[in-house]
């Protein structure tokens, strides 16, 4: 997840400064040198910084705290000059909570990790909790095709006395007659068996019961929104309303509190508490008055009075913040008190429902390494749990979708974690990108496996079933959804799995675009691993649509491994709410 930093003091008089201001397009100027604080910048401007140089996007003076490399919204980045080489690892803020780490580039089909892998050797065998009729023993016949059986990859059938082996994920293709390429020919076979693969569950002894209903169904629709999503963005609080977003949630996160110091501190004063919003701007049509209880976190308590079943989260940590969880780990209850003492002030103690926690990584490697130990992640959330100053509210936390064997979910007890959690949220996204400049291409979120995926195991129902493979319960895993692309550019091959050169352009950051936007600007063409894509021009996108979204939905609640799904972020949908609607209709 993305995260912005900016000093709260003389914010309110900066900002009103900038969104009352007429910004038109200016003209290109002269390089105004070093980035230096007190210093007023017009829209265009360049400077340099820490071996960079940036554009100017908003007419600002600077003050220290913004430099260009924290204030995303502010500059953008133009080059790094040599200091950044041609195959550089991630250098871009990730979108959503990310599933992926750092990675070099590679033109191969298996991107190689930067980082060391942590924690013991997985055992675990990708085959997935079978979705349709379950694979028997080679040679003989298993369960005869069905029309309205849904398969994945691995999946086997019988059709015209022909044993067939499921490539990816479809229904309603016949293997015998099929030229989708969906299905594998094995050959002749006799004597129809069908058997039924054992699902084992383990479920936690201590913690939390579940507040969601059991796998196979899905009873929580969740999304994040981000207070940065204000700014250059102008995604306000209302437009959960006016969009008809809020009526299709069962939950809402509100991101991002930081964590420093082993505490959970504000992230955002301007953007969470302090910013005036008038009649007009408002959810309910009240002006704010008071500057110590107004922005973001107000609005939301007049958006939880419009719709008293919304249950509001406030996350801590993210990609940018996770550095903070290392001293966190060290005295788990100082942490635990802090965060609580901060949900429940008294100006906002009705407006949250629970805090959410996303530690990005616990025990392996982020932007920041941390290395506090395999049982860390699940101290932490047993000292939230055990807080007197809990109070019984809720604790979710968003978690990795890293299944390789010693990688990011091997590093951590999430089995222990899960006692203490009324559900985790599993970041399946994220997986490719061009953080691996020079590609392959490939579908961001995938939804299952398909011939020449660059990382094999990486798609979403591989990363659920691993974690139910740990005894991670059903009633408290969801999955995620990204309302947002991932793009490359150079990219001469429309089928995934094309070489690139680079990032392709984006709105706000290269290599990222809403969904919103891409409907317009590449519209999709292809459907690969469950997940849609096409090649515009040069430029190579992957996204979900509402067809993927309600096929994504659909077999995920037929695996059985899930009992929700969440959404990274608002900010990506249409005004009228195009795709959380497709999630609410498939739920």
């Amino acid at each position: 997840m993305r995260r912005f930093s900016y000093v709260t003091v003389v914010l309110c008089v900066l900002f009103s400064l900038i969104f009352t201001s007429v910004v038109s397009a200016a003209p290109a100027r002269a390089d105004r040198g070093a980035w230096a604080p007190n210093v007023a910048y017009a829209v265009n401007d360049t400077v340099s910084y820490g071996g960079c140089s940036y554009k100017v996007l908003q007419a600002h003076t600077s003050l220290t705290g913004w430099e260009p490399p924290t204030t995303p919204a502010l500059f953008q980045q133009l080059s790094c000059g040599t200091a950044v080489p041609a195959t550089a690892t991630r250098t871009n803020t990730p979108v959503g909570p990310t599933a992926t780490f750092t990675r070099t580039s590679t033109t191969g089909p298996s991107p190689t990790r930067t980082n060391t892998p942590v924690g013991p050797t997985a055992t675990f065998t990708r085959t997935n909790t079978p979705v349709g009729p379950t694979p028997t023993s080679s040679g003989s016949c298993p369960s005869p095709w069905s029309a309205t059986a849904t398969y994945v990859q691995g999946n086997t059938a019988s059709d015209n006395g022909h044993n067939y082996l499921a490539n990816w994920w479809n229904q309603n293709d016949r293997p015998s007659t099929s030229t989708s390429g969906a299905w594998t020919d094995k050959g002749l076979c006799v004597a129809p068996t069908a058997t039924t693969a054992p699902t084992i569950t383990r479920t936690p002894t201590v913690g939390p019961s579940p507040t969601s209903g059991p796998g196979g169904t899905i009873s929580r629709v969740g999304m994040y929104y981000a207070d940065w999503d204000i700014y250059v963005r102008n995604y306000q609080p209302k437009q959960l309303h006016t969009s008809g977003t809020a009526a299709k949630l069962t939950d809402l996160v509100f991101s991002f509190g930081n964590t420093t110091g082993g505490q959970c501190v504000i992230g955002d004063a301007y953007a969470d508490y302090q910013k005036l919003y008038d009649a007009a701007s408002s959810v309910n049509g009240t002006a704010d008055s008071d500057t110590n209880n107004s922005g973001i976190i107000h609005q939301l308590a007049e958006l939880k009075a419009l719709h008293p079943g919304l249950r509001i989260h406030w996350a801590f940590g993210g990609w940018t913040w996770s550095g903070g969880f290392t001293a966190a780990a060290a005295n788990p209850t100082a942490f635990a008190t802090s965060c609580w003492n901060l949900v429940n002030d008294p100006r906002w103690n009705t407006v949250f429902d629970g805090i959410d926690l996303d530690w990005e990584y616990p025990n392996a490697c982020g932007l920041s390494c941390d290395s506090s130990g395999s049982a860390a992640f699940k101290n932490v959330l047993a000292a939230l749990y055990n807080s007197p100053q809990r109070g019984g509210k809720m604790i979710t936390a968003a978690i990795t979708a890293d299944d390789t064997a010693g990688g990011h979910i091997d590093a951590t007890d999430y089995l222990g974690a899960s006692a203490y959690v009324n559900w985790f949220d599993v970041m399946t996204y994220d997986y490719f990108g061009a953080f691996s400049a020079a590609g392959p291409t490939a579908p961001h979120s995938p939804l299952s496996g398909y011939a020449g995926i660059p990382t094999a195991g990486w798609d979403t129902q591989d990363s659920i079933a691993y974690l139910r493979s740990k005894g991670v319960p059903a009633s408290k895993l969801g999955f995620g959804i990204g309302f947002y692309g991932r793009g490359w550019t150079g990219v001469t091959q429309s089928a995934p799995g094309g070489s690139a050169t680079g990032a392709a352009p984006g709105t706000y950051e290269a290599g990222i675009d809403d969904y919103k936007v891409l409907i317009n600007t590449c519209p999709a063409t292809s459907i690969v691993g469950g997940t849609a894509y096409a090649l515009c021009g040069n430029n190579w996108w992957s996204y979900d649509t509402p067809t993927t979204i309600a096929s994504k939905i659909a077999a995920m609640k037929a695996t059985g491994n899930v009992s929700g799904v969440f959404i990274w972020e608002a900010n990506g949908d249409t005004t009228s709410g195009t795709l959380i609607t497709a999630v609410y209709n498939a739920k």
